[in-house]
């Protein structure tokens, strides 16, 4: 289903009335020449973001069925001068090769970088852009005609407030708008550029488009399906048979084995997400008072500019089951904290994990969300996703992030709806960004058996071809049938990191995903509450990565908050046959449309399910007898 915050990202971050904004830029056009700007001796260069329209108008006409039709793309037209769009600038980290090396290094035991995370000042200033690369990016946005100009606290994302006009003045691209998905969206006709000066010091330009917005990876079940799988679970305990059934948040822990290992306690993780998180917050009290757990130290962290809208609470069923899975998997953690966007736009979702990152108090940052790799590519966001993951690995963080709901096909969409997993092509196949990233844990989906409430199986999580429904607030109806499947596969853009060598299928260079997966099926779902009231079964690979959160924040506990990123050790122990008994390996089932496509489960790592799920007691008495796990 497609998220009902994409109604909001045409909206922008915008709050100030035209006239406002129209006086401020005013008002820095005649103050402009009290800062220094980069020269423009009249050569320009090309940025990671590329020209994002002629791609949009490419993939609709390739998906009409008319080609003589006109499609909305096509029909596109430039945005007025004066509307107003909000930018951020991606810069490049420096000595990239040696931050490689030391990023290798962190986790070799033996070298002089093994465990020595780093502290944001320490990582800005050796890795991070100079306040002089700053000044001259400041500079040129100024002398174009942008105001309102943040600078991030790691100096990576530079953000402005400017016109359709300041766009055209400072990257040499015109914006157009159109009409899709019900909403009114806009996108860059050329590849974004920058004088030369600024050739080694920008890396991309992200809010020229809208088109694309991160999407949301759960599907709340109908209530009589709800119902149903409660039944099946009050049978299955009188019958004592495997089951998929539903299951209470605070079950994970036995399902997955944490036996004595303690709690997450002291552990402090962080939420990726958008809008108003106050019902969440209210409704994750009620399911801590449900369950007899400790009232969990919340705080919210919008990580918009100044003025924006935080009203939105359309996600309101992805924030709670993120909450309430991460605190009934880890029995409580230290503190909660969300790091609220404004909307859903690829842009603003950046900056809240940079945001993360540059506060540095989240050891593990739950994020299910995600988008169509190449979209994300395009538009330059993965290049500036994962200039911010870089520096969450360097300082022992971990981003848990859900591989998406569409199986294979993350990028075939609805011509009606835009919503994923549409299999127009059944043999092509693409994975969900940022979960591609070799910077972080993707974390697949599997469909969970139990046998009177303990662990029995689980196989891939593949429900099948389903329509896809209501999927607006309007209350429009797409009758195109969808898939609902765990993302993985194989990347199009990122390189395979070395922890992934002799582990990925024979002959594949690039990264392949998911590392890692928890349950995700909708018939054995986790019941949450919403407005104050449970009985509300949710599904998705949303699910599957609070759950690995949850985990990771006991097993972080555990060992007092001195592990790091864990994918090499993952990598370089989970392939061993002598710790087989760490994971419940999943050996079949496929995320395509059918058993005869997509990727298929087998044993060891796989491109569904990865290593498969882990016994959390199993694996934190490992860790304590491993001197560099994670380490």
């Amino acid at each position: 289903m497609k998220s009902e915050n994409s109604a909001k990202a045409s909206a922008g971050h915008f709050q100030a009335s035209a006239l406002s904004l129209a006086l401020s830029l005013v008002f820095a056009s005649l103050s402009g020449s009290a800062y220094a700007a980069v020269a423009d001796t009249g050569t320009w260069v090309a940025t990671k973001t590329q020209a994002f329209l002629p791609q949009v108008q490419a993939a609709q006409k390739s998906a009409a069925l008319d080609a003589n039709g006109a499609t909305p793309a096509a029909a596109a037209v430039q945005l007025a001068q004066g509307e107003p769009v909000h930018v951020t600038v991606s810069l490049n980290l420096r000595n990239e090769a040696k931050l490689d090396k030391f990023l290798q290094d962190l986790h070799t035991p033996g070298t002089a970088s093994f465990g020595k995370f780093l502290t944001p000042a320490q990582f800005a200033a050796e890795y991070g852009p100079t306040q002089k690369d700053v000044a001259a990016v400041v500079a040129h946005l100024r002398k174009s005609g942008f105001v309102n100009i943040k600078v991030a606290k790691n100096r990576q994302l530079v953000s402005a407030d400017g016109t359709a006009a300041t766009v055209q003045t400072g990257f040499r691209t015109g914006l157009k708008r159109f009409q899709q998905d019900g909403r009114k969206v806009f996108a860059n006709t050329d590849a974004a550029q920058v004088p030369s000066a600024l050739g080694h010091i920008v890396g991309s330009v992200l809010g020229l488009q809208n088109v694309a917005i991160a999407q949301t990876h759960h599907r709340l079940l109908p209530k009589a399906e709800a119902a149903a799988t409660a039944s099946l679970q009050a049978s299955a305990r009188t019958n004592a048979t495997p089951v998929k059934t539903s299951h209470n948040p605070a079950q994970f822990p036995t399902i997955y084995n944490a036996g004595s290992t303690p709690t997450g306690s002291n552990t402090v993780v962080g939420i990726i997400s958008e809008g108003n998180i106050d019902p969440t917050i209210a409704d994750l009290g009620t399911f801590t008072a449900n369950n007899g757990l400790a009232t969990v130290n919340t705080s919210v962290v919008q990580t918009g500019p100044a003025g924006a809208d935080y009203s939105d609470t359309s996600g309101q069923v992805e924030w709670n089951l993120d909450s309430q899975s991460i605190t009934g998997t880890s029995g409580g953690v230290g503190q909660l904290i969300f790091y609220a966007s404004p909307d859903m736009q690829f842009s603003s979702i950046t900056t809240s994990y940079n945001q993360a990152v540059s506060d540095n108090l989240a050891k593990v940052i739950n994020v299910s969300l995600g988008g169509c790799e190449s979209d994300t590519h395009a538009d330059g966001t993965q290049a500036a996703d994962d200039n911010v993951f870089k520096q969450a690995v360097a300082q022992g963080q971990t981003f848990s992030i859900s591989t998406g709901d569409a199986g294979a096909y993350n990028c075939q969409v609805s011509s009606i709806s835009g919503a994923p997993g549409v299999p127009t092509s059944k043999a092509t196949y693409d994975v969900s960004e940022p979960a591609s990233s070799p910077y972080v844990i993707a974390v697949g989906g599997t469909a969970l058996y139990t046998n009177a409430g303990a662990y029995s199986s689980e196989v891939v999580w593949n429900e099948g071809l389903r329509p896809i429904g209501t999927y607006d607030a309007a209350g429009d109806y797409d009758s195109t049938l969808r898939l609902w499947a765990t993302g993985g596969g194989y990347s199009k853009f990122e390189a395979a990191p070395s922890y992934q060598s002799g582990v990925i299928a024979a002959g594949k260079t690039t990264r392949g995903l998911p590392d890692i997966a928890f349950d995700a099926a909708g018939a054995s779902g986790a019941d949450i509450v919403i407005n104050g009231s449970s009985g509300n079964v949710v599904g998705g690979t949303s699910l599957a990565a609070p759950i690995f959160s949850g985990v990771w924040a006991r097993l972080q506990s555990a060992n007092n908050n001195a592990l790091g990123f864990p994918a090499a050790s993952f990598y370089k122990y989970f392939r061993l046959t002598a710790n087989a008994s760490l994971l419940h390996d999943v050996t079949s089932g496929t995320n395509g449309a059918s058993s005869s496509y997509g990727y298929k489960a087998g044993a060891g790592w796989d491109a569904t399910t990865g290593f498969g799920s882990l016994n959390i007691a199993k694996l934190n008495t490992f860790i304590a007898n491993t001197s560099d796990f994670a380490r």
